[in-house]
């Protein structure tokens, strides 16, 4: 079996029965010896026997006085985001049940990188087994944001962090044609080099096609199912979709802050205008397994779930919007 996404670190933590993930030393060390934590040769002395106590004990309370006796300002505030971090994973039996707390309290004060490793250590868990990179490449929009790559009529995606810094129009190795002239080379995955994706996982430099009709709506659905599936133990289907003709949006998820606005105008009867509508990316329609499992106004209507880019044509995902906005009777967590 291949394995996938080590740099998250997966295999530094432990599980317990129900397959979630226990936070171990070792993984808490990873964080600690992180290099944005590694005391610079200027660092003041409370600072260097922090880190040096916590790589040997990394459970070790620390006080808000430890803290702000350290005399940097930012080695300061990095401390105490990732002290936060550590004492939120230690709070709860598993990864899992700190992501949902978290995302169940609309706390925004953990920092986004911080949520975003959480989302793709516990995507790992969840896509243990997995053996199809196209459904891997699409899990990555969960925790990695995209920008839109111009070609033709394709939708293709690019991570953000790798491309954005290099050229706003990198070159595909589909479109070598366009005659673009800059070194950036980025390919695409498909059939012929799907085998790549496993060697480069961690790298993040592989284009995800998510055209209409083509493999990676349908991968994505999957991964959306998975998740739904590890963290709150719900069976549901979900179907990519090419428009909502004639759908009555009794509910809708946008899985973005654009979606969701998106998804308000059309709740309220608004029609949307060519450059709001072009801004959709995706579109799929969620089902229950049981019915029985939604609230009763929406027991036997779908749910609809929105996906859009940005004014600035890039992706930011918000998978948490799958678990607190659907019309659930009861949400429960299986690991």
């Amino acid at each position: 079996m291949n394995d996938f996404w080590i740099a998250c670190g997966h295999h530094l933590l432990d599980r317990d029965e129900g397959g979630g993930l226990r936070v171990t030393d070792e993984f808490l060390k990873a964080y600690f010896a992180r290099p944005e934590l590694m005391p610079p040769e200027d660092a003041c002395q409370v600072e260097r026997r922090l880190h040096r106590e916590l790589l040997s004990d990394p459970r070790q309370p620390v006080s808000a006085g430890e803290i702000a006796g350290i005399a940097d300002p930012d080695a300061r505030e990095n401390w105490q985001f990732v002290l936060a971090f550590r004492d939120l994973l230690l709070r709860h039996p598993t990864l899992e049940a700190a992501y949902l707390a978290t995302v169940r309290a609309g706390a925004n004060d953990l920092p986004p990188l911080f949520v975003n490793q959480l989302v793709h250590v516990i995507l790992r868990n969840a896509l243990d087994g997995c053996d199809d990179p196209f459904v891997l490449r699409a899990a990555e929009l969960f925790f990695r944001a995209q920008r839109i790559l111009p070609h033709e009529q394709a939708l293709l995606l690019g991570d953000e962090e790798i491309v954005g810094g290099i050229s706003p129009t990198p070159v595909l190795s589909l479109m070598s044609m366009l005659g673009a002239t800059t070194d950036a080379v980025v390919d695409v995955l498909n059939a012929e080099n799907v085998a790549a994706y496993w060697q480069r996982s961690d790298q993040f430099d592989m284009a995800f096609d998510l055209t209409a009709d083509g493999l990676g709506p349908t991968a994505l659905a999957q991964v959306m199912r998975r998740w739904l599936s590890h963290l709150l133990g719900l069976d549901v289907t979900i179907e990519p979709l090419r428009a909502l003709q004639d759908a009555k949006l009794t509910w809708y998820v946008g899985l973005d802050a654009d979606a969701t606005r998106l998804g308000d105008r059309l709740w309220h009867g608004e029609e949307l205008d060519g450059p709001s509508a072009e801004r959709v990316l995706a579109l799929f329609r969620l089902t229950f397994v049981d019915s029985m499992l939604a609230l009763d106004d929406v027991e036997d209507e779908p749910v609809y779930l929105i996906l859009s880019m940005s004014a600035d044509q890039k992706l930011r995902m918000k998978p948490q919007n799958l678990l607190t906005g659907l019309p659930v009777k009861r949400l429960e967590m299986v690991t």
